[in-house]
């Protein structure tokens, strides 16, 4: 017999659920039924309909079809551990037949809703009251290796394609590719074109590697048949292990303390009279992030300033309680404010500096709650030869890092004068 448990722990490998969110999987594993068949004994039988979505556990099934169309020859297939497979109401006549002993997980039809929830990270998901980020980082699954995304009216770009957006999105796909209980903990990733805002961003997942507590995935982001960009992603699932951190949180003041400063906001291209209070639609968010500067003094482009910056970040509105979906939020926020780090000692006026982003990679150390202040701490020791290096950190309030360190190499433009 399956427990509850460990109806979960097999569910969480079953490709077409990894998808959903956790919250399904969990339901569906307090809802299927342990079924067992014996070599040569049928699962379906002629035009007998079957009771549910069966899960293959252990063993082999043969599927027999036989279509409406005429003249069309039978199909046979051969189902094994993860398959799924359920009555079809496109053929006349299916027969599932035990090739091994069997034993399936089946999840009665009165459930079968479960399988269709309306996000990858929430069944109930309500436009009117989703957090913004949640919905830029859901995407629709093609199949269980390929996803779409889109960018959203509202959300950050400038021009093209946010590298957030790109990051978040991506490990969101990948995410869904994984047991839900193993974690992203890090990952790499390459920019190589500009992202078109105007159309949908193709994500597919290659499965690199899964052993029982780490998984590997890359993800190619594709436009208009040509990759640009990808990332490699790491997942390990929850364990004992040692304990000790090195950083200390800096000397900040609490969020409540500082006022919102929209300035900083519009530094990530945020337009000027974007309507900052709407309600999320299908195409359209409001500005995701709440963003409470250190500094709070006004800068121009031309400024010389600190090749330094600290300030408190949450997303607006409450996520889901699934720290997937926080740490791919984590993964979006950190390219906030990020790369202009580098340029800031070498502002002044008449000169133009631009960059643009080559890689960027995060490590993550601890969950992270991307819907309560994280303060992120960004500075950049070095820019040589064209290239620019930063680097931050992510504390929650306790003074916990969550994000080690994420980096980032910009090729910064020979200056040049009016």
């Amino acid at each position: 017999m399956y427990s509850e448990a460990a109806a979960m722990e097999f569910l969480g490998d079953v490709p077409v659920l990894q998808r959903l969110p956790s919250s399904s999987i969990r339901k569906i594993a307090q809802h299927v039924i342990v079924k067992q068949y014996n070599a040569g004994e049928y699962v379906f039988k002629e035009r007998k309909s079957g009771d549910g979505i069966y899960f293959i556990c252990e063993g082999e099934v043969e599927v027999s079809r036989e279509f409406h169309a005429d003249n069309q020859d039978c199909q046979v297939l051969q189902w094994r551990k993860f398959d799924h497979f359920t009555q079809s109401e496109s053929v006349v006549q299916e027969d599932v037949i035990a090739l091994t002993k069997l034993t399936c997980l089946m999840l009665p039809h009165e459930y079968s809703s479960l399988m269709h929830p309306k996000s990858i990270w929430n069944a109930d998901m309500n436009l009117e009251t989703i957090a913004s980020v949640e919905h830029i980082l859901s995407l629709d699954p093609l199949d269980v290796n390929t996803f779409r995304g889109i960018t959203l009216k509202g959300a950050p770009k400038s021009g093209k394609v946010y590298g957030g957006q790109f990051m978040g999105q991506a490990l969101a796909a990948a995410s869904k590719t994984v047991h839900f209980l193993k974690f992203l903990h890090s990952f790499h990733a390459h920019f190589l074109l500009a992202g078109d805002v105007n159309i949908p961003i193709i994500y597919e997942v290659d499965r690199l590697n899964d052993i029982p507590n780490l998984a590997t995935r890359r993800v190619n982001a594709v436009q208009k048949e040509r990759v640009v960009f990808f990332l490699i992603a790491s997942f390990h699932r929850v364990e004992e292990g040692l304990d000790h951190q090195e950083p200390s949180m800096p000397s900040m003041p609490d969020p409540e303390m500082l006022l919102t400063k929209h300035g900083l906001e519009e530094g990530v291209k945020l337009p000027r009279h974007h309507p900052r209070n709407e309600v999320s639609t299908s195409t359209s968010v409001p500005w995701p992030t709440e963003i409470r500067p250190m500094d709070t003094e006004k800068y121009s482009r031309h400024t010389s300033r600190p090749p330094s910056v600290r300030y408190w970040i949450r997303a607006k509105g409450r996520l889901p309680d699934d720290q997937a979906l926080h740490r791919c939020a984590g993964a979006y926020f950190s390219d906030m404010l990020f790369i202009q780090i580098s340029l800031n000692p070498h502002r002044k006026e008449g000169i133009f500096p631009t960059s643009i982003s080559l890689d960027h990679s995060m490590w993550f150390h601890r969950d992270i709650k991307a819907d309560d202040w994280l303060l992120y701490v960004i500075d950049s020791p070095t820019a040589f030869n064209a290239r620019g290096f930063s680097r931050g950190q992510m504390f929650n309030r306790k003074g916990e890092v969550g994000v080690l360190r994420a980096l980032k190499t910009p090729p910064i433009s020979v200056p040049s004068k009016l």
